[in-house]
């Protein structure tokens, strides 16, 4: 049986896509505001829990006020973002979406 253990928050920021070239979206060229929706997997190897969910929300939550939260992202994109939480936190699984929206997922 596999387990995992799930954390879910959100940081607001903004970003844009200078290289857009869509014109039905090329309002996203400047930046934008979201409310960036993220969530992270951890393996976990029994049902105490190798890694406490709590305790790993707040070093999230830490890093993302840090870096992420209410700054100008520059170009990054959902997948970026994604894949920046992945390695940092050796996640198995990262998701980032827009406002809860559309988004990005990544995993090992």
């Amino acid at each position: 049986m596999n387990k995992r253990i799930i954390i879910n928050t959100e940081f607001i920021a903004t970003h844009s896509w200078p290289g857009c070239d869509i014109k039905e979206v090329d309002y996203l060229k400047h930046e934008h505001r979201h409310t960036f929706k993220v969530c992270l997997k951890f393996n976990v190897s029994h049902n105490d829990r190798d890694i406490e969910f709590i305790v790993e929300k707040r070093k999230i939550d830490n890093l993302l006020q840090k870096h992420f939260a209410n700054k100008h992202l520059g170009a990054r994109s959902c997948e970026d973002i994604a894949e920046e939480l992945l390695l940092h936190f050796n996640a198995e699984y990262v998701s980032v979406s827009e406002d809860g929206e559309n988004g990005a997922e990544v995993w090992r």
